[in-house]
């Protein structure tokens, strides 16, 4: 059987299933080995590793290794982080969802997108002058370090634990189609190379990884979308009116609202895709990278026409697989449906507009982008360790600011972490196999929008905010998310096996978010200490340096 399991929340509810690929259960059909692809991503293997051995040379401090030195420009930057975060599942996910449901396919893209101008406007510039490696350097800036730190790095692990199964997952099952290897040999491929990027490599090797895979991946969609346009002679109503008297749903894929079928859902997923996306520590990672804050609103200016682009390709590849594919009976098995799945019509389309080279080659970008993702988070997690709780928690800082942990040590702890890492995510990804782990994702981003994304907003721009209030609304709204999440029919009913949800919507958001927001509040107005006094008359001195950027790490004020 190819896809015997795949939940009905993988594609058609769960926003997780973008990012994670099908969260299939069961066999997968080994396809015949795709010589063209494996070469391709041999290529790809080889160049990268130059490139690590040559960034290697050139980690001779943390911030070399954490931030690139803050030697990547704007438009570097923006393309990188366009790579971390266009998925190989979000490209197969959401151009499945488009040719599932048509119009409605394009509300996860909207979600996503929704959260870049937020992250441009309040937060990339005051990030960049406050911080330093991680954004906990902004949260804990006139917080209780350790109390504040510990929080953070923990919410990051647990975003990062929760996003690198499935990603890791996701590989397996996906290359076990496109490349025809067996499940554990791509699993434990992606973490070996995975772990070789970020050892040696650092952030200078992962944020040039990112950036070929983002070029490879538009520069693939674009020609799939081309040839799609081609096909209609770029006549797009024709392109339209096609796809509707071909689909089995006709009139009903150009008519949005058959995704999400309840107010609540809608504005709880909504609020998953757009907070989270500005809480996840991997994408605030990358704003560190740069040399100041002009520079990092760059970034997400780049970041968000690369991104809108990609996902406006989705929307074209989507009704190309509707037009090309649904009705070519040699990508369907002998039931009639689809071989590998609906996930797969984007590598089915790219062998019928470009042949088996081109199918080798969005096969390749497709494992080459899982890489980019899982280096990127690896990066996030090791730093989490090394820097937040090692060097900032455990040894109150580094020598150089009075503290006991100098950079070798600090250096030798992200090593071991990421060696540690990528073990746990190898072994993870194999006992995983045969579960549904859509969900992770889903509860990757809203950890980050409910725990994240309020402690660091309010850091920056509540006067009020004290370390009791941070860290117990902080605490509130992960326990939230998590809790919801598990008694949500996301899990309670699909695997977990009962009959009914204890919690009747899928998406916890709405009411883990707001839990931490009024935690954070309540708590923070009602703290009368000391400590809290001083916490609320630093925030003049902390506003300045985040508005004009003097006495942040390597940047001139401007």
């Amino acid at each position: 059987m190819i896809a015997r399991a795949v939940l009905a929340t993988a594609l058609l509810a769960a926003s997780s299933a973008l990012l994670a690929g099908e969260a299939m259960t069961g066999e997968v059909q080994k396809q015949a080995t795709n010589w063209t692809a494996i070469l391709m991503f041999l290529a790809f293997i080889v160049g990268t590793m130059g490139i690590t051995k040559w960034a290697a040379k050139r980690n001779t401090s943390t911030s070399d290794y954490y931030t690139a030195g803050g030697g990547i420009t704007g438009f570097q930057n923006g393309l990188a982080i366009a790579g971390d975060y266009m998925s190989a599942a979000s490209f197969l996910g959401i151009s499945a969802l488009v040719y599932s449901s048509g119009y409605d396919g394009l509300i996860y893209s909207i979600g996503f997108l929704v959260g870049w101008p937020l992250i441009l406007f309040i937060i990339a510039e005051r990030l960049r002058n406050l911080g330093k490696f991680t954004f906990s350097d902004v949260a804990s800036y006139r917080l209780g370090q350790t109390e504040i730190r510990l929080l953070s790095a923990f919410g990051s692990l647990v975003v990062v634990a929760f996003y690198l199964i499935a990603q890791m997952v996701g590989a397996g099952k996906l290359i076990q189609l496109l490349f025809g290897l067996d499940y554990m040999v791509a699993v434990v491929l992606v973490g070996v190379l995975m772990i070789v990027y970020v050892f040696f490599g650092g952030m200078l090797a992962t944020t040039w990884v990112q950036i070929i895979k983002a070029v490879l991946l538009l520069s693939g969609a674009s020609f799939m979308a081309f040839m799609v346009l081609k096909s209609v002679n770029f006549d797009v109503v024709k392109m339209f009116s096609d796809a509707i008297a071909i689909h089995p749903k006709h009139d009903a894929i150009m008519a949005p609202g058959g995704l999400v079928s309840d107010p609540i859902s809608a504005i709880s997923l909504g609020m998953a895709l757009m907070f989270g996306t500005a809480g996840l520590p991997h994408i605030l990672m990358r704003f560190f990278t740069v040399a100041d804050a002009r520079e990092a609103r760059k970034s997400v200016f780049y970041a968000t026409g690369f991104i809108g682009y990609f996902y406006i390709l989705t929307f074209v590849i989507g009704f190309g697989a509707i037009l090309l594919v649904m009705t070519n009976p040699e990508f369907k098995d002998a039931a009639g449906a689809i071989v590998g799945g609906t996930n797969m019509v984007a590598v089915h389309l790219a062998s019928a507009v470009g042949g088996n080279v081109f199918l080798g080659f969005i096969s390749a970008v497709a494992f080459a982008t899982i890489l980019a993702v899982v280096a990127g988070l690896t990066l996030a997690g090791a730093s989490a360790v090394s820097h937040d709780l090692y060097a900032c928690v455990i040894k109150g800082g580094y020598t150089k600011d009075g503290g006991r942990a100098t950079e070798d040590d600090a250096m030798r702890v992200t090593k071991i972490t990421t060696l540690a890492l990528g073990v746990v995510a190898i072994l993870l990804g194999i006992i995983f196999e045969k579960q549904n782990i859509a969900f992770m994702v889903g509860l990757a981003f809203s950890i980050a929008a409910s725990c994240n994304f309020p402690v660091l907003l309010l850091s920056m721009y509540w006067k009020d905010l004290t370390t009791r209030g941070a860290l117990i609304g902080g605490a509130l709204g992960l326990l939230t998310a998590l809790v919801l999440t598990i008694l949500s029919p996301t899990v309670w009913v699909d695997v977990l096996g009962n009959t009914s949800a204890i919690f009747p919507w899928k998406y916890p958001a709405l009411f883990s978010v707001t839990t931490a927001f009024v935690g954070i509040w309540f708590f923070s107005i009602t703290d009368k200490s000391k400590a809290a006094q001083e916490a609320r008359a630093k925030f003049i001195p902390q506003f300045v340096r985040s508005q004009t950027g003097l006495g942040a790490a390597g940047a001139s004020a401007h």
